[in-house]
């Protein structure tokens, strides 16, 4: 099986999974305690910029550097990204 496909398979697996408790233990089974706690922070990161708060306020907040989050202030730019999909769908429920 290729990469394509592994992906695939992966991101089937992870829209799959509705209980919460289950995919928490799954990502701590993925992802080593640094990744996890990079997602997490991105997504904060990410979520704050989407409110309007400045990126210096959201380093400062966060205390992140200012890279970090311009890194997420672009992510959050591409209209076809899921940043933008996912916070639309968030504020909807």
């Amino acid at each position: 099986m290729g990469f394509v496909q592994n992906k695939k398979e992966l991101l089937k697996i992870l829209s799959g999974i509705k209980d919460v408790k289950l995919m928490e233990d799954f990502l701590v089974d993925l992802l080593t305690p640094a990744e996890v706690k990079d997602i997490v922070l991105r997504w904060q990161i990410v979520k704050l910029l989407s409110q309007g708060i400045t990126q210096r306020e959201v380093a400062k907040k966060l205390g992140v550097s200012i890279s970090k989050v311009e890194r997420g202030a672009r992510e959050l730019l591409d209209k076809k990204g899921g940043f933008g999909k996912i916070l639309i769908k968030q504020i909807k429920q």
